[in-house]
């Protein structure tokens, strides 16, 4: 009798839940925009958090060699900030001004592309089970999706001017982020029972060697491969290598898949200007590719989540299932969080 009337109380919860929470959702229209106003506030301490995370490594670095802690930030945003800032200042209108010109040319590329899908169209019309027709269904997908691609990044690049004050305070929060993150880090354990105070920093460190060495890796990884295949790019004479570069070097963050991602756009454009430049443009991406899994990966990031590649590609699959190309990105991150609360999950389980 008292487990049915346990589990006659759990359904009673989970039932109350859900009301609550489809009465939560019918409200959206009220909470939304306070929820939008709330998040507009909160972003640039997300991303402040974020740099200071990025770069506390390094702080930490240059203290233990005897310098004082504020110093030691000082310099560090003088180099990365000075860094960013200068190649903002020269790379935002190269990259404002090859999309616009991107844009212009579009009718041109649009109907190159239609040549090509028409000779593709007359070579796979005997192929059997519908991939023809599948084939032709996916190029036209892309096509369209690269177009609104091509838009929504133009107007976010045009449109900087906008959120200034926010990128001028990310530097400022995460200035202090980093000054004060042993004492932040300190007052927050004082929030858990004290018996637990050594494992949850034990459980912080793992989760920052894992998670935190993976992303520091990634990112320098991808600067390096996009930054590479815009100079190569240019070398070449491909159009709009600075952008190409860009698209190559965000995409790459996605392991396996990302190079491929990456590789569309760039070998569509090559393809507006000759079949030669299209095939250097691929050997570019591929040359790129085993440096990146054979040499650059394996110095910059060793073995920071010691996971089989077969697991990774299944999350990776899983990620881009539930939630597309934001899930192809989190799905690595997320998989080495969990790792690292698996091994600690007697902690998390008392």
């Amino acid at each position: 009798m008292n487990i049915q009337v346990k589990w006659f109380y759990r359904l009673g919860f989970f039932l109350l839940l859900f009301i609550v929470l489809f009465v939560f959702y019918l409200l959206r229209p009220i909470w939304m925009p306070i929820l939008h106003v709330f998040m507009t506030a909160l972003s640039p301490f997300l991303f402040g958090a974020f740099i200071s995370y990025l770069l506390h490594p390094l702080v930490g670095y240059i203290e233990e060699k005897g310098m004082n802690r504020g110093l030691a930030i000082g310099l560090l945003y003088l180099f990365v900030f000075g860094l960013a800032g200068f190649g903002l200042y020269k790379g935002v209108p190269i990259l404002v001004e090859q999309l616009n010109d991107i844009a212009v040319r579009a009718p041109e590329m649009a109907e190159l592309y239609r040549t090509y899908i028409m000779k593709f169209h007359t070579h796979t019309r005997g192929w059997p089970f519908g991939l023809h027709d599948r084939l032709e269904s996916i190029i036209n997908t892309m096509e369209l999706k690269i177009g609104e691609s091509v838009n929504v990044l133009a107007e976010a690049l045009s449109g900087l001017s906008d959120v200034l004050i926010l990128i001028i305070l990310i530097p400022v929060i995460s200035f202090y982020l980093l000054k004060d993150s042993e004492s932040l880090i300190e007052k927050g354990l004082l929030l858990i029972p004290e018996r637990k105070r050594e494992q949850t920093r034990r459980f912080l460190t793992d989760v920052d060697r894992s998670l935190g060495g993976y992303i520091r890796g990634q990112l320098l990884v991808c600067f390096i491969v996009g930054a590479s295949a815009s100079i190569l790019f240019y070398i070449v004479g491909m159009n709009y290598p600075l952008l190409l570069g860009f698209i190559v070097g965000v995409t790459n963050i996605i392991p396996y898949f990302g190079p491929f991602i990456g590789a569309v756009p760039t070998i569509l454009v090559a393809l507006t200007i000759s079949g030669g430049m299209a095939v250097k443009v691929a050997c570019i991406i591929i040359v790129l590719q085993f440096l990146e899994g054979n040499v650059i990966s394996p110095i910059v990031m060793g073995k920071t989540l010691r996971l089989h590649p077969l697991i990774i590609i299944f999350v990776l699959l899983v990620g881009g299932k539930a939630a597309g190309v934001l899930g192809l990105i989190l799905a690595v991150p997320v998989l080495a969080l969990v790792k690292v609360m698996l091994a600690h999950r007697k902690l998390l389980m008392k």
